[in-house]
Protein backbone atom coordinates (compact mmCIF):
# COMPACT_ATOMS: atom_id res chain seq x y z
CA UNK A 1 0.00 0.00 0.00
CA UNK A 2 1.46 3.68 -0.83
CA UNK A 3 -0.25 6.39 0.84
CA UNK A 4 0.62 10.03 0.13
CA UNK A 5 -0.46 13.08 2.33
CA UNK A 6 0.14 16.16 1.83
CA UNK A 7 -0.87 18.54 4.33
CA UNK A 8 -0.98 23.03 3.53
CA UNK A 9 -2.54 26.09 4.84
CA UNK A 10 -2.12 27.44 8.19
CA UNK A 11 -0.76 31.02 8.83
CA UNK A 12 2.29 30.72 7.58
CA UNK A 13 0.80 29.37 4.13
CA UNK A 14 3.25 26.32 5.11
CA UNK A 15 3.25 22.86 3.02
CA UNK A 16 4.26 19.45 3.89
CA UNK A 17 4.40 16.14 3.23
CA UNK A 18 4.63 12.43 3.28
CA UNK A 19 4.84 9.22 1.25
CA UNK A 20 4.79 6.38 2.86
CA UNK A 21 5.27 2.58 1.27
CA UNK A 22 3.92 0.10 3.67
CA UNK A 23 6.29 -2.62 1.87
CA UNK A 24 9.06 -0.44 3.53
CA UNK A 25 8.17 -0.55 6.90
CA UNK A 26 7.81 -2.42 9.82
CA UNK A 27 5.89 -5.23 10.01
CA UNK A 28 3.23 -3.88 12.98
CA UNK A 29 3.77 -0.43 11.59
CA UNK A 30 2.40 -1.26 8.14
CA UNK A 31 -0.58 -2.97 9.62
CA UNK A 32 -1.31 -0.40 12.20
CA UNK A 33 -1.66 1.86 8.88
CA UNK A 34 -3.62 -0.62 6.86
CA UNK A 35 -5.86 -1.15 9.87
CA UNK A 36 -6.30 2.80 10.08
CA UNK A 37 -6.84 3.02 6.54
CA UNK A 38 -9.80 0.24 6.52
CA UNK A 39 -11.23 1.47 9.73
CA UNK A 40 -11.73 5.16 8.19
CA UNK A 41 -13.21 3.38 5.03
CA UNK A 42 -11.18 5.38 2.44
CA UNK A 43 -11.87 4.09 -0.49
CA UNK A 44 -15.36 4.80 0.32
CA UNK A 45 -15.02 8.71 0.99
CA UNK A 46 -15.78 11.49 -1.91
CA UNK A 47 -12.66 12.76 -3.41
CA UNK A 48 -13.84 16.41 -2.01
CA UNK A 49 -15.29 17.18 1.30
CA UNK A 50 -16.29 20.21 1.01
CA UNK A 51 -16.19 23.03 4.22
CA UNK A 52 -19.28 24.54 5.13
CA UNK A 53 -17.89 27.61 6.92
CA UNK A 54 -14.14 28.20 5.70
CA UNK A 55 -12.07 29.30 8.29
CA UNK A 56 -8.94 31.35 7.15
CA UNK A 57 -5.68 29.70 8.27
CA UNK A 58 -7.17 26.10 8.89
CA UNK A 59 -4.92 23.42 7.21
CA UNK A 60 -6.14 21.32 4.30
CA UNK A 61 -5.28 17.74 3.14
CA UNK A 62 -4.71 15.96 0.24
CA UNK A 63 -5.09 12.23 0.83
CA UNK A 64 -4.03 9.79 -1.51
CA UNK A 65 -4.05 5.60 -0.92
CA UNK A 66 -2.78 3.45 -3.21
CA UNK A 67 -4.12 -0.88 -2.63
CA UNK A 68 -4.30 -3.73 -4.60
CA UNK A 69 -4.60 -1.71 -8.08
CA UNK A 70 -6.89 1.21 -6.59
CA UNK A 71 -5.99 4.68 -5.95
CA UNK A 72 -8.08 7.24 -4.07
CA UNK A 73 -7.74 10.43 -3.18
CA UNK A 74 -9.48 12.46 -0.26
CA UNK A 75 -9.25 16.08 0.29
CA UNK A 76 -10.36 18.05 3.12
CA UNK A 77 -10.09 20.97 5.20
CA UNK A 78 -8.71 19.96 8.90
CA UNK A 79 -12.03 21.67 10.14
CA UNK A 80 -14.26 18.60 7.78
CA UNK A 81 -12.02 15.83 8.25
CA UNK A 82 -14.20 13.10 9.26
CA UNK A 83 -13.61 11.49 12.89
CA UNK A 84 -13.10 8.13 11.64
CA UNK A 85 -10.17 9.60 9.53
CA UNK A 86 -8.57 11.44 11.84
CA UNK A 87 -6.61 8.75 13.61
CA UNK A 88 -5.02 8.30 9.94
CA UNK A 89 -4.05 11.90 9.61
CA UNK A 90 -2.36 12.05 12.36
CA UNK A 91 -0.84 9.44 12.30
CA UNK A 92 0.85 10.08 8.87
CA UNK A 93 1.64 13.70 10.07
CA UNK A 94 3.80 12.36 13.68
CA UNK A 95 5.65 10.10 10.83
CA UNK A 96 6.35 12.85 8.68
CA UNK A 97 7.79 15.00 11.58
CA UNK A 98 9.84 11.92 12.60
CA UNK A 99 11.43 11.82 9.33
CA UNK A 100 12.54 15.39 9.82
CA UNK A 101 14.86 14.61 12.68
Amino acid sequence: MKIRVQRSGGFAGLQAGTDVDTDSLPKEESQQLKELVDSSSFFELPPVIKSRNPIPDRFSYRITVESQGHEHTVEASEAELPEKLRPLVQRLDAMRRSKRR
